[in-house]
This record gives structure tokens, C-alpha cells and sequence, in this order.
């Protein structure tokens, strides 16, 4: 029978963990054995979301779309733990509209967010990960790859976060560092202003993500699982 890696003393920070995948992850790491700091743009809300994980969770303030704020999150998050060995790369937003009725400020904002943010954050935690060699997951989107009417922005971001991701993998495995894209369909959560429980019958759990994210950085060495895309197993016809 498999067991579960256990990730003891692991050290990782997680970007939106205050809700939704990004505190499934936190907390499916921090029940492994992880420290964890998460990091968002609402202070009260990372407060909260601490007092759930535990004593040793870190709280950091932050918005991953400026390069500053991201520097010091990631800093933060180091000297707060004492190092680092997982980013998870989870802040997002989704702001939906055809092409010819969507706000440019909108459209920089999905981009600033969902592709600008992660290559903020990746630059930050590379020297931090060359210390110990470590993990970077990336949660993309199975949107990148299926494309809707009324998500460009959306899409166009994640499917650039892919190519991201991929170009990163091969540009630091040498170096002791494993890069992942973590590719999910429809969550049920409250991101893009949805109800947590709308279509819980048939889609993903925040928690299925995290049990990926988990098992994925409980891989032995020489071992790099470097996509995973995750879908429901029954969605609506």
C-alpha cells in the first residue's frame, strides 16, 4: 500500500493562501509536516487563515503584481522560516468579458497578476531554492490549453504561464530545482466572485489540488513530474 511522503521540516510559501486552492495547500502541506507562510493582498483575511494552520504559519502582506511587494514577500517569507525549499505559485484573479468590451486596465491586471506576479515571485525564491534545491509549482489553468469565448485575458494568461513554466523547468533543473505546472479544471471555490459551493457536486475540491500539489513535492530526487492536469472525473454533460 503507497504512503504519503511526509515533507518534515520542508519550508514553503505559498502566494493567495488566505482562500480557496491556495489554503488547501497550505494546509495540506502544514498536515505533512511543512512549515508554511502564505502570502495575499488582505491582511485580515491571512490573519485568519494563520490562526487555522497553526502557530508555526506565516503571515505575510503583499501584492505579487508589484515587483517590490513580491521581492519582500518572498524575502519575508526566507528570513521568516529560515529558508525556503517549495514556492507555490497560486495568486490569481479572473476577469471575464469579450475582447472588444473589455477595460485594457482589466486586461493588464489578469496579466500583471496571473504571469507578471509568478515570474516576480520565481525570481525572488531561485536563490533562496539554489541553497537547498527545492520545488516551484505553478497553478495554471486547464484554460490555457481550451481557450472560451468571454476569457481571453483569462486564457491568454495562463496559456502564457505554461509556456513560462516549461522554459523555467528547463532552465534550473541542473541546478537542484524542480518546476511544475499543477493544470486543474473547474474548482469549486469562490475565485472570479463565484459561491463556494456552486457546482460542488461534480467539480474539483480545493483539496483535490492540494493533494496533488503535496504528492508532487514528495517525490524522491531524481524524479520530475513536471505537468499535471487535473479534471473532473464526472462533470455535466
Amino acid at each position: 500500500m503507497a504512503t504519503q511522503a511526509q515533507l518534515d521540516g520542508r519550508l514553503a510559501l505559498v502566494t493567495g493562501g488566505s482562500r480557496g486552492i491556495g489554503f488547501a495547500i497550505a494546509e495540506a502541506l502544514t498536515s505533512r509536516g511543512a512549515r508554511v507562510a502564505i502570502g495575499g493582498r488582505d491582511e485580515s483575511r491571512l490573519i485568519a487563515a494563520c490562526q487555522r494552520l497553526g502557530d508555526t504559519a506565516l503571515a505575510i502582506q503583499g501584492n505579487v503584481a508589484d515587483p517590490r511587494a513580491a521581492q519582500a514577500l518572498v524575502d519575508g517569507a526566507a528570513a521568516g522560516l529560515g529558508g525556503l525549499d517549495i514556492l507555490v505559485n497560486n495568486a490569481g484573479i479572473g476577469l471575464f468579458g469579450n475582447v472588444a468590451d473589455m477595460n485594457p486596465a482589466d486586461w493588464n491586471q489578469v496579466f500583471a497578476t496571473n504571469l507578471s506576479g509568478v515570474f516576480y515571485c520565481t525570481r525572488a525564491a531561485i536563490p533562496h531554492l539554489g541553497k537547498r534545491g527545492g520545488w516551484v509549482v505553478n497553478i495554471s489553468s486547464l484554460a490555457g490549453i481550451n481557450p472560451f469565448a468571454g476569457g481571453a485575458a483569462y486564457c491568454a494568461s495562463k496559456a502564457g504561464l505554461d509556456a513560462f513554466t516549461e522554459a523555467l523547468m528547463q532552465e534550473v533543473r541542473h541546478d537542484g530545482i524542480r518546476v511544475v505546472t499543477v493544470a486543474p479544471g473547474s474548482v469549486a471555490t469562490e475565485f472570479s466572485g463565484r459561491r463556494r459551493d456552486e457546482g460542488a457536486d461534480w467539480k474539483l475540491s480545493a483539496a483535490d489540488v492540494a493533494q496533488v500539489v503535496v504528492d508532487l513535492v514528495g517525490h524522491p530526487p531524481r524524479s520530475l513530474p513536471s505537468r499535471v492536469e487535473l479534471r473532473p472525473s464526472r462533470p455535466r454533460k
